[in-house]
């Protein structure tokens, strides 16, 4: 095992680490952050910084203008980065266009790369993931309803999907839908399609607990959108396999992201410890806080080696179906044992949003439940402990 850090990672770390602090986290006032997440006006804005200091797109492949890194180095540079809950869209390497990103290099067609991806890699467009239903797909994406009917040189596409991440916005929507009718009846496919047609209608943006994603999470109808041929993701009734190039890297990034996040709340208790007066003595000397800082940082520290391995997997050719599931659970937990203990911390100053925190401990309480829910991981790792445990532990 070696767990050293290579030098010009370091420096990148340090570098990110440096631009979130000094130039992004002014920015967390800013009136353009709002219950929806970030605008694309802000968004844009925090791009060019980034572009400038040579930062932008950590995760993109260099062909495509981006820096290129292994999963590890992201691991790195995307806990720098979520250092601010806007750093990730600033870096442009936050969700769901981080993990289409990934996929898309790997299916897409050489077309659909230069009309789709090599904008979407550059930042100039933002897209969504539409699969989540309202009654259908969600945790078991095998009870989709939306359908995809053959209609001469293409499909007619008709359903709802609803908390689709960066709807408000997206320049184009990967759609999940069955195939009804003919040889591929029932299978789970992927299509492209531009968002800007009447068939496609954002019904509304819902209120949600969180606030860090540029769009806020949206519900969509599709009511007979056309979508030729040429413009099925990868291969037709391949749907749900697709998926899985983007979940399990995708739910290691979200890890890094808010790890981050919880790093950054734990500064702030810390801080704020080692100066509040109390009975005393500053509040950091009583037991009660201090046991609860010395808690955040084995769940700060467990949470990123179990990230750095699952990383270590990824770039070793690994699927990490299982590593990205257990990294899933454990920072998504530890994570928020972090948030609330740091709240907790703060007393009445944590709840106000005078600090971070509050945000913080919001939106990390989501991380629970999206890409997938903690009682569905450890179900998966269940059954694969019923059926391989000796594939499973070694």
């Amino acid at each position: 095992m070696d767990f050293s850090i290579p030098k010009d990672l370091q420096a990148l770390g340090a570098k990110t680490r440096d631009f979130i602090a000094e130039t992004v986290i002014p920015y967390e006032k800013d009136p353009r952050w709002g219950h929806h997440g970030p605008n694309d006006a802000l968004r844009l804005e925090l791009n060019a910084l980034a572009r400038a200091q040579d930062l932008l797109a950590p995760h993109v492949s260099k062909e495509y203008g981006g820096l290129g890194l292994s999963h590890f180095g992201r691991a790195v540079v995307f806990e720098a980065a979520g250092y601010s809950m806007l750093g990730p869209a600033a870096l442009h390497c936050a969700a769901p266009d981080e993990g289409h990103v990934q996929l898309m290099e790997i299916v897409a067609s050489t077309a659909q790369k230069a009309r789709w991806l090599e904008p979407l890699a550059t930042g100039r467009t933002r897209s969504c993931f539409a699969m989540t239903e309202p009654y259908g797909a969600g945790s078991d994406p095998s009870l989709l309803q939306s359908t995809a009917t053959p209609d001469g040189e293409g499909y007619r596409i008709n359903g709802r999907k609803w908390l689709i991440t960066g709807a408000e916005g997206a320049a184009f929507c990967i759609i999940m839908a069955k195939i009804e009718g003919g040889p591929q009846d029932g299978q789970a496919t992927m299509f492209l399609a531009d968002m800007d047609q009447p068939s496609i209608k954002l019904t509304r943006t819902l209120d949600t607990l969180d606030a860090s994603f540029t769009g806020g999470h949206g519900v969509l109808d599709f009511e007979n959108l056309f979508v030729p041929a040429a413009d099925i993701l990868g291969e037709i009734g391949q749907g749900l396999r697709h998926a899985q190039l983007r979940l399990a890297p995708a739910r290691l990034t979200h890890c890094m992201r808010w790890l981050g996040s919880a790093v950054r709340a734990q500064d702030i208790a810390t801080d704020y410890a080692r100066k509040r007066q109390a009975f005393g003595k500053v509040i950091g000397e009583h037991e009660g806080v201090s046991f609860m800082l010395a808690d955040n940082e084995m769940d700060i520290r467990m949470a990123r080696l179990v990230i750095w391995h699952t990383a270590w997997v990824l770039d070793q050719g690994g699927h990490g179906a299982t590593e990205s599931s257990m990294a899933k659970v454990t920072c998504s937990e530890a994570i928020f044992r972090v948030a609330d203990r740091c709240v907790q911390i703060l007393g009445g100053l944590g709840v106000t949003g005078d600090t971070v925190v509050e945000r913080i401990f919001r939106d990390v309480r989501s991380f629970r439940i999206y890409d997938g829910p903690s009682e569905v991981h450890r179900w998966a790792i269940g059954r694969r402990l019923i059926a391989k445990p000796k594939a499973l532990l070694q």
